[in-house]
């Protein structure tokens, strides 16, 4: 079964993406991924913050997002926290760059448009492949309206296209009210690609010792509805590469987001949990379900699921909605 695919132009072995994650931080992890059949390996964010020690300008985007309180900032990385500069990034991508084949994604995380501008063209020069733009904002001042996050967002899809040459993909938050013209507007400031979505890591409280707790959970299987939902709705509107990221743990949600029209399924969680070999058990139960459904190569049932194609587009609307409803006892 040929299970080829095509991501912002570039040439994929596999639809499966190692997803931004510290397992990238080492060549010879970002080596294994490939020897075991990553279709492609985005690498760990760069984060604008540990490189510029601007305590300035972090404690301005920190008022902007909460300023509920003092406790509400240990929710944001200390500086410290962050262990990769720019040129150890940098040099990673090289590094890979000369030991690998498939394509190589650098993953930004910036605050500022100079931030986004300047590292972006460095990563280029580096040698990636694309850029991912992890834009990670919670807006919560509450006088920021919907137009000035959304204009933030679009702000620096330009800027960094007018940087950079090599393909731009942006992580997107689920939280816009219009997510379908947002992703038209993206595409209008020349994004290649939405990767959906982000996956923010929501504080958690303990309640002895009366702080926030910033813990990672991996994310599950349950997880992959809203993305889901969003890629079979966008499939065949949005002239995009799309990509799913979140809630996969094993081939089966690979098919899943394939047949809603994700031109690669992006994982992380799945790899923590069983080591990156298990990147080629995804790849192989792929094939065996293609052959399975009898269907050849990955465009053949790519989109099948989604509301362009179905025999029923209001199963994604509110007519479903009320079904599912009636169904419960």
């Amino acid at each position: 079964m040929k299970i080829h695919s095509t991501y912002m132009g570039l040439k994929l072995d596999s639809p499966i993406v190692v997803s931004a994650c510290t397992l990238s931080e080492k060549t010879d992890n970002i080596v294994k991924m490939e020897d075991n059949g990553a279709g492609a390996v985005v690498l760990f964010s760069l984060f604008e913050e540990q490189i510029r020690k601007e305590e300035a300008r972090l404690k301005f985007v920190m008022s902007k997002t909460n300023n509920s309180s003092a406790e509400a900032l240990d929710y944001f990385p200390n500086l410290n926290d962050f262990n990769v500069g720019v040129d150890d990034y940098l040099e990673n991508i090289r590094k890979a760059k000369e030991r690998v084949h498939v394509p190589v994604i650098g993953s930004l995380n910036g605050i500022t448009n100079e931030g986004w501008i300047n590292y972006s063209k460095q990563m280029e020069q580096a040698g990636a492949d694309a850029i991912e733009v992890n834009i990670f904002f919670i807006p919560g001042e509450i006088s920021m309206s919907s137009a000035e996050v959304e204009h933030r967002y679009l702000n620096i899809i330009e800027s960094i296209k007018h940087t950079v040459k090599i393909p731009v993909a942006v992580k997107l938050s689920p939280y816009f009210s219009a997510m379908g013209n947002m992703s038209l507007r993206m595409k209008k400031a020349g994004a290649d690609a939405l990767v959906l979505f982000n996956r923010f890591y929501q504080p958690d409280f303990d309640i002895n010792e009366m702080i926030i707790k910033t813990d990672l959970n991996y994310s599950e299987s349950n997880e992959i509805r809203l993305p889901l939902l969003w890629i079979g709705l966008l499939y065949g509107k949005v002239d995009l590469s799309l990509a799913a990221t979140t809630g996969v743990q094993s081939a089966v949600e690979v098919i899943k987001y394939i047949l809603a029209g994700a031109d690669v399924v992006m994982t992380a969680s799945s790899l923590y949990k069983n080591d990156i070999p298990y990147l080629k058990t995804m790849n192989k139960e792929l094939q065996e379900w293609m052959y399975m459904m009898g269907y050849d190569d990955i465009n053949s049932f790519k989109g099948n699921m989604s509301q362009q194609k179905i025999s029923d587009p209001t199963a994604y609307q509110r007519a479903n909605y009320i079904k599912i409803l009636e169904g419960v006892k």
